[in-house]
């Protein structure tokens, strides 16, 4: 049997999903009937829904123009329409970077975002929050040429004057050699569209898979959020060269300026050489066309400074049109298969690894969390089961002189809530300027001074890149403040604890302090991407204050996104702490309403002790199989479902 295309692992891991979903809430609802949903258990289930929910597989396609990166996403996404749905023709097509998603809040449309705003100072990031500034165009999903028209105008192109195209970001004095041509009247080409997103109910879109089609190295130039954001963010990259041509000047520009990753780092990296039918030659036998493509795909991963394993040939045209014809020789020959496969087994399979290793992080504190409340219900439940035993045989003194002492307990117990209220602030008070170390405000700032410096007179090449590294010299110290704070913080609770627990018989446990490390190698790699990104052209381009602002904006929205998560990484190990408190100050409550109420039904009869006895070892017992219950919903999250039926190829 064939190995599963990229398709039909997508529709396992959609499977995956789906089932995952259906059984965390299924554990909610009987947390929740057994009263095991603190604060921090409610927010471990919520992330652990909303991780999975919302994850996303992103698949950017690069190349330069005439490379077949429109026909390669129409033949491994859209063979099922029986015809082309992105815009595939001789020349240059498509210009406009486009994103293709499924958002269920949304019609199927293509918004498209005017290329004049580039002339504005809005990132892309804001655009988005901004609707009414897209053009929205229906789509019916169901008519592949109503959809295909549509999808057409991301090809639309204006023609402007040099002066327009300059202030666009598509003209530069400097480096004319990468300029568009102009014609007689002097006028040039530029895409009319900044941003096209389309929304579609695919099937793949569905369940999480978003596309990013870029344009040449023209465009990709000139919008850094493009190239510093989106591009670095997707979990796989397919770079596509031409099998006719090889490796060109403008290939590897694109690949040195915008793809290139440190060595052993490139799992991530696909590079595929496709129109393999243009060495296609009826002259030539089988093994000499064999030869010849072999040749190419060796040079060109020496040239890209990849593995030949992950440099892959392919016909997309012929692939396409094999699905559609439903010709399993052609599609065969076209090596689609071995793609999709590589894509599948590979990039989606490490995409997956990732999540499944962080939802498994999750449900193991998920059931740390779960098993410390019924710890605390089992040893409430020892500790009475003592206190009644010893009561056995003796008289009625003995018993109101117990009930006596309970009482006592309770008023001592009611007394320490104000220290406990006192450990609260100081632990917000730290809390709070945790938080502040990471705040929009202080991030702002930041930013403000890195403007600041390289809109200074005279910044030249080494400067820009100096000026760079010393910002993230002190976003990492602000970073390592963030890291001392939450030490403290862990230290002012475990020694609270500690405390709590010898005066008032608590057993809390400050959780460890959180790992933020992760968010420093996110750091590094946005500045590894930025100062990648500052090569001699793109140095140049700095020299303008418009790019310039373009750059620092687009950085700060990959930072605001890393900031937050170590923020919500601090939240949740605060919510964890006090959660255990509440939960124990709770149950300590109930404990102390259970034992008076069984030494007053000692007291109005003579079985009554032993009712009770009997009653706290069937609870006993009740925790025991609740505990054991837990650990059977949790591993069912882990379990992976069984494969879904294999699908046409060309679906």
């Amino acid at each position: 049997m064939a190995p599963p295309s990229f398709n039909e692992k997508f529709d396992q891991h959609g499977a995956w999903r789906r089932e995952f979903a259906l059984r965390l809430k299924r554990l909610a609802e009987w947390m929740e009937s057994h009263e095991l949903l603190d604060a921090a258990v409610q927010e471990r289930l919520r992330r652990l829904e909303e991780q999975v929910r919302s994850d996303l597989v992103r698949v950017a396609f690069v190349a330069e123009f005439s490379r077949g990166k429109s026909e390669l996403i129409n033949a491994i996404f859209f063979a099922g329409y029986g015809r082309r749905i992105m815009p595939a023709a001789a020349g240059r097509t498509t210009m406009c970077p486009t994103e293709l998603g499924y958002d269920a809040a949304l019609p199927p449309s293509l918004r498209l975002l005017p290329i004049d705003t580039r002339l504005q100072p809005q990132g892309l990031a804001e655009w988005r929050l901004n609707p009414a500034a897209w053009t929205e165009i229906a789509l019916d999903v169901n008519d592949a040429a109503q959809l295909a028209g549509a999808i057409a105008k991301v090809a639309e192109v204006r023609r402007v004057t040099q002066d327009v195209a300059r202030a666009l970001g598509f003209w530069h004095d400097d480096i004319p050699e990468d300029n568009p041509l102009a014609d007689a009247e002097g006028l040039v080409e530029v895409p009319a569209w900044r941003h096209a997103l389309i929304n579609i109910a695919h099937p793949l879109l569905r369940q999480g898979l978003v596309i990013l089609d870029t344009p040449g190295l023209n465009a990709v130039g000139a919008e850094p959020e493009l190239t510093v954001n989106l591009i670095p963010q997707a979990h796989a990259v397919v770079f596509i060269l031409g099998a006719d041509t090889g490796v060109t000047r403008s290939d590897l520009a694109i690949w040195r300026e915008h793809l290139v990753v440190p060595p052993g780092h490139t799992e991530a990296r696909l590079v595929v050489l496709n129109k393999i039918d243009t060495l296609w030659d009826v002259l030539s036998s089988g093994a000499q066309v064999q030869a010849q493509v072999e040749r190419q795909r060796r040079t060109s991963a020496e040239m890209l400074g990849v593995p030949p394993a992950q440099v892959l040939p392919v016909s997309a045209q012929k692939g396409l049109a094999a699905k559609i014809a439903g010709n399993a020789a052609l599609l065969d020959a076209s090596r689609l298969p071995q793609l999709e496969e590589v894509l599948g087994r590979g990039i989606l399979g490490q995409r997956q690894a990732i999540l499944r290793a962080a939802v498994a992080t999750g449900i193991a504190s998920l059931r740390t969390e779960t098993t410390r409340l019924l710890n605390i219900r089992r040893r409430d439940l020892d500790e009475q089961m003592l206190e009644l035993r010893s009561l056995r045989g003796k008289n009625t003194a003995v018993i109101e002189s117990m009930r006596g002492r309970i009482e006592q307990e309770q008023r001592e117990f009611d007394q320490s809530t104000s220290k406990i209220q006192a450990v609260r602030a100081v632990h917000l008070k730290l809390l709070r300027e945790a938080f502040q170390q990471l705040g929009g405000t202080a991030l702002k700032a930041e930013m403000g001074e890195l403007t600041g410096r390289l809109q200074e007179r005279g910044l030249i090449k080494l400067g820009v890149r100096q000026v760079y590294q010393d910002t993230f010299v002190r976003l990492r110290a602000t970073l390592g403040r963030t890291r001392t704070a939450a030490d403290e913080l862990y230290e002012m609770l475990s020694g609270t604890f500690r405390q709590l627990n010898a005066e008032y018989g608590f057993s809390l446990q400050a959780p460890s302090a959180p790992d933020l490390s992760r968010f420093g190698k996110e750091l590094d790699g946005i500045e590894q991407g930025h100062l990648q990104y500052l090569g001699v052209s793109n140095a140049l381009k700095l020299a303008q204050p418009e790019f310039a602002a373009r750059l620092v904006r687009a950085l700060a929205t990959r930072l605001r996104t890393v900031f937050e998560s170590a923020a919500n990484e601090l939240e949740l190990w605060s919510k964890s702490a006090t959660a255990q408190l509440d939960a124990q100050l709770r149950e300590r409550r109930r404990s102390f309403v259970r034992r008076i109420e069984a030494v007053d039904r000692i007291q109005q009869a003579a079985d009554g002790l032993e009712e009770r006895i009997r009653e706290i070892e069937a609870s006993e017992d009740v925790i025991a199989l609740l505990d054991a219950r837990l650990q059977e919903l949790t591993g069912h999250l882990l379990e992976e479902p069984a494969a879904p039926a294999r699908t046409a190829a060309a679906a």
